[in-house]
């Protein structure tokens, strides 16, 4: 709203341009969110309590653990509420909600809350833990990650390689003589329409040779060349270009229609055609990068998944709510590993919606994705806030409706920034936190035996005797290790 109203009143009103800065609104949402939840916190918290929505302790088989935990009944739970809210206003004020990846974003977390909701209401009208089955709940995950899978792999929010930088070009020296070699070539084909398509200064460059010039300057003209003709509209003709339908992905775009092709897929297209006719000197690009995952550490190599990509991301979003709602088990935990997380998806966010930053680092091009890092302030403001009063001793508990949202919106931040193989460092302290409650059902179903005093991880520190905040703190650390060690992948290729 107020981004709208910035941009309206921005010709009367210069200085409101600062407020369509990605940088400016993120800060301005994240303070926003803390804002409401740090204003309506206390009436929340004291609304849950005159409702009687407390949370049951359940005694198990591990006595010592419920007389540690046994003075947090009728602590108020639900408190994922107020994250959901407070994250919901503060994009509401300061989101562009022309940029369809928060539309994206704020629907799966919405609706990952509502499971938890439901999840958290049939436990506080039983009054007892258990809530929707497992198969209830396993179905709303499945969904929300279906939902998606199959809109991403519809509507691609990234597009392969277009323009070209040094690193496509496989020979300079080539490509300058074949391009200069156009100037006297007889008759028409793909290379003279390319020529032609040159801006004059180019085309005398060329022509002079390169021994008058510096060869990095001779090297940003063609480029500067190349580029100039992956903008024009008329690049193609059918009889210069006669075996493009042999080629899927160009004829794809030419099927529909050049004039109807978004600036993104005239692009591509034109970069398509550069190949076809230079293929000794520029390099071919990876096709249908939204269906592929790009492996952390190494340069432009990605593991293709077809149709199967729609399967993977179900599988992502179920496997980090799940590991979101298994750590949430001791005060700040969950709240403050999830504030570290979201945080570098931010960051990351903002990284790969630059085409310079995107290229420098071998990151898949996400233009769309700046918007995600306003996002990633709101629900890192909303988290700090909750974790005002969910920090020991908790004044009140995300419950399901909290841990289910943040897991659903951590994993789509994966999704969304092309960055889904990195999830399981930057969620690293989520993954162990899951991987112990795998490692200690089964070795329990095989052997009899249990690896932990008691999972998932946190209650195996606990039952050790560390106290709750130590607990906390250490695992804090470890999350924030995991997430520096992420941003270090970035720059390792």
């Amino acid at each position: 709203m107020l981004y709208s109203l910035a941009l309206a009143l921005m010709p009367y009103v210069n200085t409101l341009n600062v407020f369509t800065y990605h940088t400016v609104r993120a800060g301005c949402a994240a303070i926003t969110a803390f804002g409401l939840c740090l204003l309506f916190g206390p009436r929340i918290i004291e609304l849950l309590r005159a409702l009687k929505i407390g949370q049951y302790i359940k005694k198990d088989h591990v006595a010592d653990l419920h007389k540690l935990h046994q003075g947090k009944a009728g602590t108020p739970t639900m408190g994922g509420a107020m994250i959901i809210l407070s994250t919901l206003v503060a994009l509401a004020l300061w989101g562009n909600w022309s940029n369809r990846l928060l539309w994206i974003a704020s629907f799966v977390f919405l609706l990952l809350g509502a499971v938890g909701f439901a999840d958290d209401y049939i436990k506080l009208q039983r009054k007892h833990n258990d809530g929707l089955s497992a198969r209830a709940k396993l179905a709303g995950q499945i969904a929300a990650g279906l939902l998606l899978g199959v809109y991403l792999m519809q509507s691609p929010i990234t597009v392969s390689a277009a323009y070209v930088y040094p690193r496509d070009v496989l020979s300079w020296e080539r490509l300058a003589q074949t391009l200069s070699a156009q100037a006297t070539a007889p008759g028409p084909s793909a290379l003279k329409r390319i020529w032609e398509g040159m801006p004059k200064e180019v085309q005398s460059r060329l022509s002079e040779g390169p021994q008058d010039h510096e060869p990095g300057d001779t090297r940003a003209m063609i480029l500067q060349g190349l580029n100039a003709n992956l903008e024009r509209g008329d690049l193609y003709l059918a009889e210069l270009w006669p075996n493009a339908a042999l080629h899927k992905e160009l004829a794809g775009l030419l099927q529909q229609g050049i004039q109807r092709l978004p600036e993104r897929g005239r692009l591509r297209l034109n970069r398509l055609l550069l190949e076809a006719a230079l293929p000794e000197a520029i390099a071919s690009s990876q096709p249908d990068l939204h269906s592929k995952l790009g492996i952390p550490g190494l340069k432009d190599v990605f593991l293709p998944l077809g149709w199967f990509y729609a399967v993977f991301v179900v599988i992502l979003i179920v496997s980090i709510s799940n590991a979101v709602n298994l750590t949430d088990g001791l005060d700040g935990l969950a709240a403050g590993v999830s504030v570290v997380s979201i945080l570098t998806y931010a960051a990351i966010a903002y990284i790969v919606s630059r085409a310079d930053w995107s290229h420098y680092l071998y990151l898949t091009y996400v233009p769309e994705a700046s918007e995600l890092f306003v996002y990633g302030g709101a629900l890192l403001g909303a988290g700090l806030g909750f974790l005002w009063f969910n920090a020991h001793p908790a004044e009140v508990f995300m419950g399901d409706t909290g841990s289910l949202a943040l897991g659903g919106a951590l994993g789509t931040l994966a999704v969304l920034t092309k960055q889904e193989l990195l999830l399981p460092i930057v969620a690293g302290l989520f993954v162990l936190e899951a991987a112990s409650v795998v490692i200690q059902v089964s070795s329990y179903k095989m052997t009899g035996k249990r690896v932990f005093r008691m999972a998932p991880l946190h209650h195996h520190f606990e039952l050790l005797g560390w106290t709750e905040t130590k607990v906390t703190l250490r695992f804090w650390i470890i999350a924030l290790l995991f997430a520096l060690m992420s941003l270090g992948t970035l720059k390792l290729r």
